[in-house]
């Protein structure tokens, strides 16, 4: 599988990540992050709603 390039680091790739909504159904690809450290750029959706550059972080569950 390809991934796309970041457009704002240009270095590195858009990886996908997916969740749980809260009947317990997938939801693939809520947010794609950049894999470059340096970078972070993300844009994740949450209720219907766009964000970009939103900190991703591990959840602590």
């Amino acid at each position: 599988m390809e991934f796309p390039g970041c457009k704002k680091c240009d270095d590195g790739l858009l990886l996908p990540l997916s969740d749980y909504g809260r009947e317990g159904a997938a939801i693939r690809y809520k947010a794609w992050v950049c894999h470059n450290p340096d970078c972070g750029f993300s844009i994740r959706i949450d209720n219907g709603e766009i964000s970009l550059g939103k900190e991703i972080r591990e959840s602590v569950k």
